[in-house]
């Protein structure tokens, strides 16, 4: 006997009643990090070696600043959907989840926009 309405087994919705939306960004977010940790690597390995002049040139071009802020908000959410699971189901005391909880994004949020900032000066300054 399941203590679900009929409703909320349509709509797919668990306990917290997010349903499977939580499932789908982290593993839609995990495949989105493949190619942009290897477009990362790839330029690592081509500014290797270069001046800094040279490697701030190369990091203002559209495409290359495009591909970091994608990096930075692919991983910064993944992360924070990955540890905010973590913490829902490990942590049993309500403040302490609660805490850690704005933590995780606090700390999400604050990295992005210095990330997403340092990345877009580069590319407005050259």
């Amino acid at each position: 006997m399941s203590l679900r309405t009929p409703l909320s087994r349509v709509r797919g919705d668990g306990p917290a009643k997010e349903g499977a939306r939580h499932w789908i960004v982290q593993r839609a977010t995990a495949i989105a990090l493949v190619p942009l940790v290897l477009f990362l690597l790839a330029a690592i390995v081509s500014m290797a070696g270069m001046p800094y002049e040279m490697a701030r040139a190369y990091m203002a071009q559209p495409v290359i600043s495009i591909g970091f802020i994608l990096l930075v908000i692919a991983g910064l959410w993944h992360a924070k959907l990955g540890l905010g699971e973590v913490v829902a189901d490990y942590i049993q005391k309500e403040g302490s989840r609660v805490f850690l909880l704005l933590l995780i994004n606090f700390l999400a949020f604050g990295l992005g926009a210095a990330s997403l900032l340092a990345v877009l000066r580069i590319f407005v300054t050259g």
